[in-house]
């Protein structure tokens, strides 16, 4: 572990928390909404009992109605402007207390990057308590003998700054004050983990202070086991788990085998309210990053297993069809819903609709009522028919889910991949009886999940890699136009490619909420990528988690053997010829930037982006489209975007 050694004459003595003693929590809050996560009401008032005096410092703004959660937990509220992250918080209120801080016997540096109390706080801070000692952490990372923000030197040995408890005998020093009094500035992430985060343990270290954690890396089997090891923790008692297992870069997770997943059971097992976790990440964690980090794709058995049927769920199928002759097979599908269901069709003209209600007569089904719709306008296709054509049913309170399903063919991709990519959303969403018991009862257990829908397409499309394709900049001029500030996936967005989902009505509302109209989807024409049909089909998670409520992929067995090793196949192929695991060929690729067409000036950047970085980046910022240089390079720049 390398922990620095204290000099032979210390400044005070180490000293244990006094019985009744005193203690100062500061904790650190930043939202980009300026609200209150429900996850930090729930921290603060398992802290309460061991605090005399709770300071919530608030980075940016704060709503009304944050500061209304808060105030019943928080002895005292600062709202400063969002600089110097979690650290200059920290100075900011210390700074308010000034004399105050001796009143305390211990002062609780802590902030909002980490769920709990999971376990009980309690027993650590009593085993805490008793041992001689100037400062303590919760947990702490191992020396390192390259430091991976720099690439140079060694990470020295420190404990996490997510949580620094220091004792009276430490903050009355003058060594404490001058290092706060000195406190460089921190502009980015990077500058708070380099200037404060790694230095100050062995800063106080050197000084000849003594320090502990509470759960100590040489105990477990990495060098940082908040984030490999969280599971290890909470089973010997640490009070909380860190959030950054839930949106670090998922192949980076892949190459030390943390399981999102299985960690969140534990956490689960152990009675933490899950709903706030979903809560937070839904609208604060890309949703393709938090799917994979978390597991969050349910391959279910066709045989049900998990529905409650005293528990229906009240739903609606709404159904466009345009063609009819797939009416027998759409209702084959919605038919597997249990129980009663209602059933709303949207079709472009009068002729469609009896033909389509006589198909339907055919099958008559017990407590299901029908409500066949002409559209005013196939401008849209399904997103308009569902957006408008049945805003009304998706602004009531009549319905818990609703199942969106369309007629799709996709006759202009050929037979197979047209037919394949029908049966991948109709089978992954409405497989059987059992299987879509199974996908209801998701809706059953977990009051947050919002939306269902089968994975990325992938077989007979070139959806990976490029699965925005020229939607990301409307896409995220209608997100601010909408309200929504969920982080945007940086490759490809996680989205239900087919149009068709089931979903709680709830979730939906930002979508159902604004007033579309056919003329804002364009004729034929305009049914493309960038248009506003295509926006819309990338956009239901992300309006989801806006309000809340997160997404899970799901998939049938057949389906997953399938898809699995082909994509297994087609990774491998990818990976073949580049060096090193799937983070440095991925860092590798994206450095070099898009591959272009292979032509000389392509390979020219391709060198120009691996190994003169900042000459390209000088060229990407000052070079114009006025200048003749600007012109020549103007499509070489769109490439690296």
């Amino acid at each position: 572990m390398n922990r620095p050694q204290p000099p032979a004459v210390v400044p005070t003595q180490p000293a244990p928390f006094p019985e009744h003693g005193r203690r100062l929590i500061i904790y650190v809050v930043y939202d980009r909404r300026g609200e209150v996560e429900e996850y930090i009401p729930f921290a603060l008032n398992g802290l309460r009992a061991h605090a005399a005096h709770i300071m919530v410092v608030v980075n940016g703004t704060l709503s009304d109605a944050g500061r209304e959660l808060l105030t019943p937990l928080a002895d005292d509220i600062l709202v400063r402007e969002n600089v110097g992250y979690d650290i200059w918080a920290h100075k900011a209120g210390l700074d308010r207390l000034g004399d105050r801080v001796a009143e305390f016997d211990e002062v609780v540096l802590t902030n909002d990057t980490w769920f709990g109390p999971v376990r009980p706080f309690g027993p650590v801070l009593e085993r805490m308590d008793v041992l001689p000692l100037h400062f303590w952490g919760l947990t702490d990372h191992a020396r390192e003998e390259v430091n991976p923000f720099t690439g140079r030197g060694d990470l020295p040995y420190h404990l996490q700054s997510f949580w620094i408890a220091a004792r009276r005998e430490m903050v009355q020093s003058d060594e404490w004050k001058r290092y706060w009094r000195e406190l460089p500035e921190m502009p980015g992430y990077v500058d708070a983990v380099l200037k404060h985060e790694v230095q100050f343990t062995q800063h106080f270290n050197r000084l000849g202070y003594a320090s502990e954690a509470a759960f100590a890396c040489e105990d477990y089997p990495t060098e940082h086991p908040a984030l490999f090891n969280p599971d290890l923790l909470l089973a010997d008692g640490c009070p909380v788990i860190k959030r950054r297992p839930f949106f670090h870069f998922p192949p980076f997770l892949d190459r030390h085998a943390v399981i999102g997943r299985e960690v969140l059971r534990e956490v689960e097992a152990y009675g933490y309210p899950m709903e706030l976790i979903w809560a937070d990440l839904s609208r604060n964690v890309e949703p393709k990053i938090l799917n994979a980090d978390a597991g969050m794709l349910e391959v279910l058995p066709d045989v049900d297993v998990s529905y409650d049927a005293t528990a229906p769920l009240r739903t609606v199928a709404i159904l466009h069809i345009f063609y009819p002759e797939m009416t027998h097979e759409m209702l084959d599908r919605v038919d597997t819903l249990p129980g009663a269901y209602d059933l709303v069709v949207t079709t472009p003209d009068a002729d469609r609709a009896a033909r389509i209600t006589a198909l339907i007569a055919e099958r008559p089904r017990e407590g299901r009522s029908v409500d066949v719709r002409v559209v005013a306008s196939n401008n849209g296709r399904d997103q308009s028919a569902f957006l408008i054509g049945c805003r009304d049913i998706l602004l009531s309170d009549r319905y818990d889910i609703v199942v969106k399903l369309h007629s799709k063919k996709t006759p202009q991709d050929g037979h197979n991949i047209g037919r394949h990519f029908r049966r991948q959303q109709f089978d992954n969403l409405l497989d059987s009886p059992g299987y879509t018991a199974n996908l209801l009862a998701l809706f059953q257990r977990e009051q947050g999940l919002g939306l269902v829908y089968p994975p990325m397409i992938h077989i007979g499309y070139p959806t990976m890699g490029r699965a925005w394709w020229a939607n990301k900049k409307p896409f995220a001029a209608l997100a601010a136009e909408l309200g929504i500030r969920v982080p945007l996936d940086d490759v490809s967005p996680l989205a239900p490619y087919g149009g068709m989902y089931i979903a709680r009505v709830a979730a939906l509302r930002i979508l159902a909420e604004h007033e579309w109209t056919y003329e804002q989807f364009g004729g034929a024409d305009a049914y493309q990528d960038g248009g506003l049909a295509h926006v819309l089909e990338r956009m239901p998670s992300y309006a989801a988690g806006e309000l809340g409520f997160h997404t899970r992929t799901v998939s049938t067995r057949e389906y997953m053997s399938i898809s699995h090793t082909a994509l297994e196949y087609k990774l491998d192929q990818l990976a073949a010829g580049l060096p090193g695991d799937m983070v440095e060929q991925i860092r590798l690729l994206r450095g070099m930037g898009h591959l272009g067409e292979g032509r000389l000036i392509d390979l020219l950047r391709l060198y120009a982006n691996l190994h003169m970085p900042k000459a390209t980046a000088s060229i990407r910022k000052f070079v114009g489209r006025s200048s003749p240089l600007g012109q020549k390079l103007a499509e070489i720049r769109e490439s690296w975007g």
